[in-house]
C-alpha cells in the first residue's frame, strides 16, 4: 500500500504514513501508542485563535488540489463563538472534510483513512475547535465500503474514549462528528457541490460569492478541507511550526503523499517533502517498468496539464510545477511509457469528464460530449487536420467559461497534449493509431448512436 524512505534525515522520515504497516494500525489502541490524541489535549488548552495562527504560521497548504493556505481558510470564518449570547452572528459553524477522492490517478486519502483513520479524526476535532464548530462531517465516497466501515468504527472508538461528544476531555468543548456516504459523483469533489449533496440535493456547484466561509452548509459559515490537509494538523500541533517548515520549500513547506501509478515498477503512495522531483520519486519506485522509458506524465491527476521526460527535475511543489506550465493538484503522478498512445489516453480521460459532467452549464455539458466525438474519430484514423482546429475551438469554449473547474480540468490534457505531441495527432490521419494500426472499432462504436 505504501513505500517509504528509510533515510536517516529527519526530513525524510514519514509522518502520515509512518505506522501504516503496523498490525491493526487503524485501531485507537495503536494510534494512542504513538502519541495519538496528544495534539488534541494540547490544542484544547489553547485559544482557538491561537491555533489558527499556528496553522497559518506553519504555511500548511491544502492537499486537495489548489493548495490554498489552510490557516487562512480557517480565519475566514467569523471569529466569534455562535454559542455566545452577545455574538453578532448566531449561525452555527461547520467543518466539512472532503473525502470524496475521485481524481483519476489519485489514491492517497483512501489508504490514509484505511490505515490511520484516527489521524483524520484527531485533526478534525482540532480544526472544529479552532473554528468554533460544534458539528463536523466527513463526506466519503459511498463505493469504498471498507473505508466507510473502518472510519465509522474509529469514530465510535473516539466517542467511547471521550474524544468526541460532550465536554471533550473536560474542556467544555462539544463536537458531533458524522461520517456521510456520498453516492459517488466526481463533481461532489467540488466543495460547493459537496455541500449541496450533503444537504440532500443533487450535487451541483453553486454560484460564488457567497463563499462557504460566509454561507456554506445550511447557509452557515463552513470550512471545507481535504482529508490529508486535516490529517496534517496534529503533527504540526505536536512538533511545532519550525519542525514543519524544516521540510519542503519556503512557499510550499511540509510533507505530503504522492500517488505513483501506471508504467512504474513499484506503484504506490510515497510520502516525501514538497519539492522532491519525479526523478527522485522514480528512484524510490524502481523506475519506469523494465525495458521502457518515460514518455509523459501527470503531476496532479488527469485534470492537470501533462508533462514530459524534459520535466523530470521539476520541483514537485506548487510553485515549481506551476512554472513548468502545469499544477500540482492532488499529486497523482500517472506515468506513461513510450508504448502509450497519447491520443487514446486523452480520449479516455475526456470520456470520464463527459460522463461526470453534472450538466448544469452548457459549455461543459455540450463541450465535453463533442470533444469525445472528435477525439474518437481522430483516434480511429477517420479524422482530418481540420478536426484539430475544431478541438481547439471547442476546448476554448469550455476552459474558463464553465461554472466550475471541471471544464478547465477536461481541457487541460487536450491543450497540453497538443502542445507536446501534435505530431502524434497528425500521425493518426495516415491510417489510424500508429500504436495499433488494426484497431478501428472505437469510432465505429461511437457512430452507432450510443447514449449521449
Amino acid at each position: 500500500m505504501t513505500a517509504l524512505s528509510t533515510g536517516t534525515d529527519p526530513a525524510e522520515t514519514p509522518v502520515l504514513s509512518r505506522y501504516w504497516d503496523e498490525p491493526e494500525s487503524w485501531t485507537l489502541r495503536s494510534y494512542e501508542s504513538h502519541n495519538g490524541y496528544a495534539a488534541l489535549r494540547s490544542a484544547l488548552q489553547q485559544e482557538p485563535d491561537d491555533l489558527i495562527d499556528t496553522i497559518k504560521a506553519s504555511g500548511l497548504r491544502g492537499r486537495g488540489g489548489a493548495g490554498f493556505p489552510v490557516g487562512m481558510k480557517w480565519s475566514f470564518i467569523p471569529q466569534t463563538d455562535p454559542a455566545d449570547s452577545d455574538s453578532p452572528d448566531p449561525r452555527p459553524h461547520y467543518l466539512v472534510v472532503n473525502a470524496d477522492e475521485s481524481e483519476p490517478g489519485t489514491c492517497k486519502d483512501i489508504p490514509l483513512m484505511l490505515a490511520s483513520p484516527h489521524s483524520l479524526i484527531e485533526g478534525a476535532i482540532i480544526a472544529a475547535y479552532a473554528i468554533r464548530a460544534a458539528h463536523a462531517f466527513i463526506y466519503l465516497r459511498g463505493e469504498v465500503a471498507s473505508v466507510l466501515r473502518r472510519l465509522r468504527s474509529a469514530v465510535e472508538e473516539a466517542y467511547t474514549a471521550g474524544y468526541l461528544g460532550f465536554d471533550i476531555l473536560g474542556s467544555g468543548f462539544d463536537l458531533e462528528l458524522v461520517v456521510h456516504a456520498g453516492a459517488g459523483a466526481y463533481i461532489c469533489g467540488e466543495e460547493t457541490a459537496l455541500l449541496d449533496s450533503l444537504e440532500g440535493r443533487r450535487g451541483q456547484p453553486r454560484l460564488r460569492p457567497p463563499f462557504p466561509a460566509v454561507a456554506g452548509l445550511y447557509a452557515s459559515p463552513t470550512v471545507v478541507n481535504n482529508v490529508e490537509s486535516i490529517a496534517s494538523v496534529p503533527p504540526i500541533i505536536r512538533n511545532g511550526v519550525d519542525w514543519f517548515r524544516s521540510m519542503g520549500t519556503e512557499k510550499s513547506p511540509g510533507f505530503t503523499l504522492y500517488s505513483l501509478s501506471g508504467h512504474v515498477a513499484r506503484p504506490g503512495q510515497y510520502e516525501a517533502p514538497l519539492g522532491i522531483t519525479l526523478r527522485e520519486l522514480l528512484e524510490r519506485a524502481g523506475g519506469v517498468r523494465a525495458g521502457h522509458e518515460l514518455k509523459f506524465w501527470t503531476p496532479g491527476g488527469s485534470s492537470t496539464p501533462i508533462l514530459t521526460a524534459e520535466h523530470l527535475d521539476v520541483p514537485l511543489d506548487y510553485e515549481g510545477v506551476g512554472a513548468a506550465g502545469s499544477m500540482l493538484g492532488t499529486k497523482a503522478l500517472q506515468i506513461f511509457d513510450e508504448t502509450t498512445c497519447v491520443v487514446r489516453a486523452v480520449l479516455r480521460w475526456t470520456e470520464f469528464y463527459a460522463h461526470e459532467s453534472c450538466g448544469k452549464c452548457t459549455p461543459c455539458r455540450e463541450g465535453t460530449y463533442w470533444l469525445v466525438q472528435l477525439l474518437a474519430r481522430i483516434e480511429a484514423g477517420a479524422g482530418t487536420a481540420a478536426d484539430l482546429d475544431t478541438i481547439t475551438d471547442v476546448t476554448n469554449s469550455i476552459v474558463g467559461k464553465s461554472f466550475c473547474a471541471l471544464g478547465d480540468g477536461a481541457g487541460s490534457p487536450i491543450v497540453s497534449s497538443l502542445e507536446h505531441f501534435r505530431d502524434e495527432y497528425l500521425a493518426h490521419f495516415e491510417g489510424g493509431c500508429p500504436f495499433d494500426p488494426h484497431r478501428s472499432t472505437l469510432y465505429a462504436d461511437s457512430e452507432s448512436g450510443g447514449d449521449r
